[in-house]
């Protein structure tokens, strides 16, 4: 029995059970051969597959990134996929890698991110954690905090009380007066009290 008879489409199932429950079998055995079938049917002339197969490797990743963090150079492809679940799924197993390989997923950082700025929320969602992914690491630390703040200025309004209270638990102190000054600049534009009161939490413990 391949790897392809257990995910959602094969079992004529619409949820996402079968796939959740492959992922963890596929990380908790650590499946090399699994995966590389996966990998391999992610151009799948049946796009029910794909969605399958790109769902079943970024929770793999999420349980054990180790295990798919090889197939980086597949899932930067795939950003440039007309498919749009496969796009934001490839972004996503780049956010469950970062960790594991922060230098080559840095290299490829003009790729994610000008897929980013086009792509749908959930794209863009991924692409913020990569970025926030390598800020945690001191050797990039600096060179990718401009692009945080990049990404938060750009951020829709909807999306950027979320994004700031990420970085914010994050930030180093030494970033704290331009990240502070960035926050406070895009408070006029928070139509909603409630996102307005979020941003100015922040504020306040980044200032103390």
């Amino acid at each position: 029995m391949t790897v392809l008879s257990k995910i959602s489409s094969a079992l004529k199932r619409r949820d996402e059970e079968p796939n959740l429950k492959l992922a963890k079998s596929i990380a908790n055995g650590n499946d090399k051969i699994a995966v590389r079938e996966l990998v391999d049917n992610l151009h799948n002339k049946n796009t029910r597959i794909q969605n399958d197969c790109i769902k079943v490797l970024y929770e793999v990743g999420v349980v054990k990134p180790s295990l798919i963090a090889d197939n980086y150079n597949v899932f930067i492809e795939m950003l440039s996929s007309k498919n749009n679940r496969m796009q934001w799924g490839a972004m996503t197993a780049l956010a469950t890698i970062t960790d594991e390989i922060p230098s080559t997923i840095y290299k490829m950082l003009p790729k994610i991110l000008s897929t980013a700025a086009k792509g749908s929320v959930i794209t863009k969602d991924n692409a913020f954690k990569i970025l926030l992914a390598l800020y945690r690491n001191p050797k990039h630390s600096a060179k990718v905090f401009p692009l945080i703040l990049e990404h938060l200025l750009k951020s829709p309004e909807n999306q950027f009380p979320m994004y700031a209270e990420q970085a914010g638990e994050i930030v180093l102190k030494i970033h704290n007066e331009a990240f502070i000054t960035l926050l406070s600049s895009r408070m006029h534009e928070m139509e909603k009290e409630t996102k307005r009161v979020r941003i100015n939490k922040i504020i306040k413990k980044l200032s103390k």
